[in-house]
């Protein structure tokens, strides 16, 4: 991977084990959050149930990493179909927070790991899904990811980008401006034609082919789902 990759790559470790845990913690659960990050859970939960959707109603006997996990909560109700959820996060924090979560009798069903979701220790996949895990690399390096992720995916591929929009783009433009110890690592909106174009380019993903493409937008939360299925 490129310096580019492994850099954006710690600092979204940093943030999310350090700087945001008590923030993330707080907003994958049910406590009362502010309007803004309200209207942020409801995207969420709104992405969460399309991605879901695009999955098997019926996942006995698959295999599913949940790529960039957080707090579990899509490994958990695909755990209940009866996957095996590989559920990896760069965040041991999260990690824990997630293995506290897991209800009970999902125990053998979920594998709650920090790491890497490029390591191919991690074996092979019916079916990955990496929700806002890949937002805040650029757009080549989020393709590669991509790349490296179908080589071991015999089905399906299930990712959300951040959609080039005005709104989207002035918020990631002022976003640039608070000090860098008080932000989030940026995010890096891109035009679906142009992510396609490089979809279409890169040499790992030529078996795969886009299916379906969905955007939510819920206040301060905008977020575009798409499909990579093997032909």
């Amino acid at each position: 991977m490129d310096s580019s990759y492994l850099e954006r790559r710690g600092e979204i470790a940093t943030y999310f084990d350090r700087t945001a845990v008590d923030a993330w913690k707080r907003l994958t659960s049910d406590a009362p959050v502010g309007r803004i990050r309200a209207t942020v859970r409801a995207g969420r939960d709104r992405m969460r149930a399309t991605l879901l959707d695009w999955l098997p109603e019926d996942m006995r006997g698959r295999r599913l990493l949940d790529a960039g996990c957080g707090t579990g909560a899509l490994a958990v109700e695909a755990a209940r179909r009866g996957a095996h959820v590989v559920a990896i996060d760069l965040s041991p924090t999260l990690v824990g927070l997630a293995r506290e979560r897991m209800p009970q009798g999902l125990a053998g069903h979920i594998d709650f790991r920090s790491g890497d979701m490029l390591d191919p220790a991690l074996g092979h996949f019916d079916h990955v899904v990496a929700m806002d895990s890949l937002i805040h690399y650029r757009p080549r390096d989020a393709v590669r990811v991509l790349s490296g992720l179908a080589a071991r995916t015999a089905a399906s591929i299930l990712f959300t980008f951040p959609p080039s929009t005005r709104a989207l783009d002035a918020m990631h433009f002022v976003g640039r401006l608070f000090p860098r110890g008080n932000r989030a690592p940026a995010i890096e909106p891109v035009r679906a034609a142009v992510l396609g174009r490089l979809i279409a380019e890169e040499d790992g993903l030529r078996a795969m082919a886009p299916l379906r493409s969905e955007r939510v937008v819920s206040g301060f939360y905008t977020s575009q789902a798409m499909e990579l299925v093997r032909t």
